[in-house]
């Protein structure tokens, strides 16, 4: 009988004027980008949360500490990567995700095409077993008043 489990990650960064957008790894024409220790990009940081707490694996702050100097400026689709590597050595494969950006802006409804190819490619899955949709607050919160943007995925994985 095959077993089953079911991941949930959730992150969130501040707008910062003068640095790069980068969502699902898609760079965007944006004024602002993700604060962070490596490109900031949320989709991929909630993606990497929910294969690792599917498999058991702990989190992103465990895997790549942003104290260590060695992942500053890393893609993010790089350390999804590593961290499916992790999730596959242990026998586990995406059997789906589920990734939802939370913001205002920008519209990604162009581009979530693109964001689920980059985040399958980088764990060499099939498009079509990650979706990348969008939603709004209504202007309320952080995300409401574009100080910054969230995401959440959920990943279903098979041993």
């Amino acid at each position: 009988m095959p077993d089953f489990r079911v991941g949930i990650g959730v992150d969130a960064h501040a707008l910062e004027p003068g640095v790069a957008l980068v969502l699902g790894g898609v760079r965007f024409d944006h004024p602002s980008g993700l604060a962070g220790h490596s490109d900031g990009d949320v989709v991929a940081h909630a993606l990497i949360d929910a294969v690792l707490g599917a498999a058991n694996r702990g989190d992103i702050g465990s895997l790549f500490p942003s104290g260590e100097e060695r992942w500053r400026g890393s893609s993010s689709l790089d350390l999804l990567a590593r961290a499916y590597e992790l999730v596959c050595e242990d026998g586990w494969r995406l059997v789906n995700a589920d990734c939802v950006l939370v913001g205002e802006a920008p519209r990604i409804g162009p581009f979530r095409a693109e964001m689920a190819a980059r985040l399958a490619d980088a764990i060499g899955v099939q498009p079509e077993r990650i979706a990348v949709r969008a939603t709004t607050t209504d202007r309320l919160g952080f995300t409401g008043r574009g100080e910054g943007l969230a995401a959440e995925a959920v990943a279903l994985l098979q041993r």
